[in-house]
């Protein structure tokens, strides 16, 4: 394992990018921030709130689901999100041009209802994405979140499935016709068939059986997902700090075991996307290691 930086707060939502450097969001700094090679790093936008989960689009911009903001508590040297804070500015869905970093708005409801706490995205070959509203939690309270589907270009939103408890991480199989996504808290990762870009075959809630892919046993948290070339379901954990992978069948691959409670998202890089790189969000690291298989090449990488 080759750690880029240890320099960051509270890392998510890794871009490899061409050149070799990595865009990350840093949820407690409010900043897309680009990793160098070297370590060097460079602020390419300031969008404040919870920059949380990120991804190319069709148009060369990087696109954001933005929280709203966390407060935040550290204990050990280990950094965690908690409840919403005071200064919540709602969630939303962000195109940030990477050059000038210019900063769009292109979603903050749906259907009349607010977006609460948008987390991770995944585009299609259509240019349309889909992401998660994992929903904010207020002490005693907290939403209940769904997954949604949206057009790049800001004209269309929908919904397609709610109630979820804390949906998290997003990706789709490589012939694109399966949409996975996980629950953070339950430690679930749900499957559901494609009739087309946007499109399910079928809607489902949080007790369909059939809809599960992996529940995880004992206490362990799943965050954000990348899927591989095998069609691998590879999920940031959380306290059992790692990346477990999921076979397209459901069956436990491995888990590949690393050095923070806070795993929360992995991406693949390199000529032959045999490299991986995960953020180590706790410890504020993104670090790298090979990966026995290539990744999964996204769309607009």
């Amino acid at each position: 394992m080759h750690t880029l930086t240890d320099r960051l707060r509270f890392p998510e939502g890794p871009i490899a990018m061409g050149d070799g450097s990595v865009i990350v969001v840093e949820i407690a700094r409010g900043t897309v921030t680009r990793v160098q090679p070297d370590g060097t790093l460079e602020t390419v936008a300031t969008p404040g709130a919870g920059p949380n989960g990120a991804a190319l689009g069709p148009d060369g911009r990087i696109y954001v689901c933005n929280n709203g903001g966390f407060s935040w508590h550290e204990t050990d040297g280990i950094l965690a999100p908690g409840n919403t804070p005071e200064d919540y500015s709602g969630g939303r869905i962000e195109a940030i041009d990477p050059d000038s970093g210019e900063i769009e708005v292109l979603y903050t409801e749906c259907d009349g209802n607010p977006l609460k706490g948008p987390n991770d995205l995944v585009f299609d070959d259509a240019g349309g994405f889909w992401f998660t509203d994992n929903g904010k939690r207020y002490g005693r309270t907290m939403d209940r979140g769904g997954i949604l589907y949206a057009k790049a270009d800001g004209s269309h939103i929908e919904e397609h499935f709610f109630p979820f408890e804390h949906p998290n991480g997003v990706g789709l199989s490589p012939d694109g016709t399966i949409l996975y996504f996980t629950e953070t808290v339950t430690g679930r990762c749900f499957k559901a068939a494609l009739e087309a870009p946007g499109k399910p075959a079928d809607s489902f809630g949080a007790f369909d059986q059939s809809a599960l892919l992996y529940g995880a046993p004992g206490m362990q948290l799943f965050d954000s997902l990348a899927v591989d070339s095998a069609g691998n379901v590879c999920i940031g954990t959380i306290i059992n700090g790692g990346i477990t992978v999921i076979s397209p069948a459901g069956e436990l691959v491995e888990h590949v075991p690393l050095p923070d409670p806070f795993v929360t998202n992995i991406c693949f890089g390199g000529p032959d996307l045999t490299t991986a790189y995960a953020t180590l969000s706790g410890t504020g690291k993104l670090v790298s290691f090979e990966w026995p298989r290539p990744g999964l090449r996204l769309h607009h990488q």
